[in-house]
């Protein structure tokens, strides 16, 4: 996607101002991201240094087996251990060598860690800042799609709140006619279609509903997922479990 698309999708949900920032933000982060190409070179750059280990610990021992030879035979020929000497200085000199370049490929392995990670960290903070940006939207927002849907007056403003050991993203009071019904919502930016991201997103959900019933058994509970955009097999499992869905476009 282009920076222009990009913008002009975003618009959809932020002013053109903050549309402008999120899609330079993402833009440039998607730009310096390291591609999987990136991994792949870096396991493969792993493996031969991984057999090279391999090849050098096979050469050391049989280093060490000459070296026995080598000490029979200085016993035996004195003569010898001016080229014995001479020899065991060259293999030593070799392995200084080898461990200095193991050292410095070490060294940019960690370097090149850290900068996954920056990157990593990076990615993260801003899917949770856009993630609390979609929270906020429904906070003020969602109201009028459940009074318009399932006549429901909300009576308390949504909040992001803890409940019985679970965070939950959406939570608030409603009434209609004259019994409470609580709302019980989590926030993703986009539901993944796959079979076990929809479980673990249904588990998860679950869980936070239990949490409430707990805390509220004589009250009903709607459970709701927010999002930007959900796919027909998410919507269709989400019906099938009695979960409403409300897509950033809805509003």
């Amino acid at each position: 996607m282009n920076k222009a698309e990009m913008i002009r999708r975003l618009e959809r949900s932020f002013s053109a101002e903050q549309a402008g920032v999120l899609a330079e933000v993402i833009h440039d982060a998607y730009n310096t991201l390291v591609k999987a190409s990136d991994f792949s070179e870096l396991k493969t750059i792993v493996a031969e240094l991984a057999e090279a280990q391999k090849r050098t610990d096979q050469h050391v021992a049989e280093l060490a087996e000459a070296q026995k030879h080598t000490d029979q035979r200085l016993a035996e020929l004195a003569e010898a251990q001016k080229r014995t000497d001479q020899r065991v200085a060259e293999l030593a000199e070799a392995q200084r060598e080898l461990a200095e370049q193991q050292r410095q490929t070490a060294a940019e392995l960690r370097g090149l860690v850290k900068v996954v990670r920056g990157l990593a960290i990076e990615v993260g903070s801003l899917s949770r800042t856009m993630s609390y940006s979609l929270e906020n939207e429904a906070y003020r927002l969602l109201p009028a799609l459940l009074t318009q849907r399932f006549g429901l007056n909300v009576e308390q403003k949504f909040v992001r709140t803890e409940i019985n050991g679970e965070e939950i993203n959406l939570f608030g009071r409603a009434r209609r006619d004259g019994q409470t019904v609580l709302i019980v919502g989590e926030s993703k930016l986009r539901l993944d279609s796959r079979a076990v991201e929809r479980k673990k997103i249904f588990d998860q959900l679950e869980r936070k509903v239990a949490a409430v019933r707990q805390a509220y058994p004589d009250q009903e509970i709607m459970p709701v997922l927010i999002t930007h955009y959900a796919r027909p097999a998410i919507l269709k499992e989400a019906e099938s479990r009695g979960v409403q869905v409300f897509q950033s476009f809805e509003w």
